[in-house]
């Protein structure tokens, strides 16, 4: 059995269903826990943390580190141009997830452009 949304091989009992798709468990995690850049909650604990805690550019992950510096770099870039400038490091999902964290710690940000949305630094 294949995964519908990545192609790869299951073993039988290893699939699980979502929205009428047959997924693997990375697909279905991926499916279940969609990351919101928008939420005020998760920006008031990302920045309070950063706050008090003594965040800053230690608070980074390698991947959101390199996301910014890329960001920073070219002054922006759309998401699929962004996972090019990443050479295949990340999927379209991980980005996401990484930039989303990013948006909560109001490190980067989208910004529309005529008809696109560019990811820039904050």
């Amino acid at each position: 059995m294949k995964c519908e949304n990545c192609g790869i091989s299951m073993e039988p009992g290893g699939e699980r269903e979502h929205r009428e798709q047959t997924l693997c468990e990375d697909c279905y995690m991926d499916a279940l826990a969609t990351m919101k850049t928008c939420d005020p909650w998760a920006v008031y604990a990302a920045t309070s943390l950063e706050r008090h805690g003594g965040g800053g550019a230690s608070t980074l992950t390698p991947r959101q580190a390199e996301i910014l510096r890329i960001l920073k770099e070219t002054g922006g870039l759309e998401r699929e141009a962004l996972l090019e400038a990443l050479d295949g490091k990340l999927t379209m999902p991980e980005l996401e997830r990484e930039f989303a964290t990013l948006r909560h710690m109001e490190k980067a940000r989208g910004e529309k452009r005529g008809e696109k949305v560019y990811l820039v630094v904050w």
